[in-house]
Parts: structure tokens; C-alpha cells; sequence
């Protein structure tokens, strides 16, 4: 339980640092790179279900960093993105990492990448073993220590 509680302390803390710095992410790689990001922790556990599918498109569309994009636009790469990671697993999965891995350049991006995902993973109340693999992998992606973000 301590864990849970430190992770969800975390996450608040990185969405107010996100925020804070919500008008230097405007990019078109950190708009597609965060959408690949919530399509991974989405589809971590192997499946895509209905209800997952709403509700992290319902996050996207509420997340004071990502209104600097359209609605309709981020829904749309979040939706393309999943379809490809159900329509073939790893192509998907290799997919979405290549399109994250275009702000590895970019600390700032590439950490608030890392820091969405985080978001989104612990949404529900729990941030589950699946969901944290697959933003250890992206940490990988990025060149950047998982144990910066607590993971």
C-alpha cells in the first residue's frame, strides 16, 4: 500500500510539472510519441478491451498537457495506434516504440512522455506490473534511468 501511495504522489507531482511546462510541449513528435505512450499502457496486459479503450481516450482528452492539441486529433492517432498493436502485437508494439523513440533527443519531451504514460497507467487506482514493464521499456527507448520516475 505504501508503494501504491508513492506512486500516486508521484504521478501528482508529475502532472503539476507537466503542466508548469505545458507550453514547450507542442510538438508534433511529442503529440504523436505521448499517443504511441498511452496506446502502449493501454494495451499492456495483452488485451484491449472496450472499457479501457474509453477510458484512456477520456484521460487524453481531459490532460491540461495534451490540450494543446486538437480533441479529435489525438483520438484519432490514439485509436490508429491501438488498432495496429491489436491487429498485430509485436509490429504494433515496434511501431509504437520507433514513433516514442523520435523524442529521445528531447529531454524535456522524452520525460514527459515517460510522465503520461504514468499518468495514464495509474489512472484506474492501480498501476499494475504490465502497465510499469511497458514504461520501463520506454525509459529504455529513451535513454532514460526508470528509477527517475520511481519505477
Amino acid at each position: 500500500m505504501a508503494l501504491w501511495n508513492r506512486l500516486k504522489e508521484s504521478a501528482r507531482t508529475m502532472q503539476a510539472r507537466l503542466e508548469e511546462r505545458r507550453n514547450e510541449l507542442r510538438g508534433g513528435a511529442f503529440r504523436d510519441a505521448s499517443m504511441a505512450m498511452c496506446a502502449l499502457v493501454a494495451a499492456a496486459d495483452g488485451t484491449v478491451d472496450p472499457a479501457e479503450r474509453r477510458r484512456a481516450a477520456y484521460l487524453i482528452a481531459h490532460n491540461e498537457v495534451l490540450r494543446n492539441f486538437p480533441a479529435d486529433e489525438l483520438r484519432s492517432l490514439f485509436e490508429e495506434r491501438l488498432d495496429a498493436i491489436a491487429a498485430d502485437r509485436e509490429r504494433g508494439r515496434t511501431g509504437a516504440l520507433q514513433e516514442i523513440a523520435r523524442v529521445r533527443r528531447k529531454p524535456l519531451e522524452a520525460r514527459a512522455v515517460v510522465q503520461i504514460g504514468i499518468v495514464i497507467g495509474g489512472a484506474d487506482g492501480r498501476f499494475d506490473l504490465s502497465e510499469r514493464a511497458v514504461v520501463r521499456e520506454v525509459c529504455q527507448t529513451l535513454d532514460l534511468s526508470p528509477h527517475e520516475f520511481d519505477l
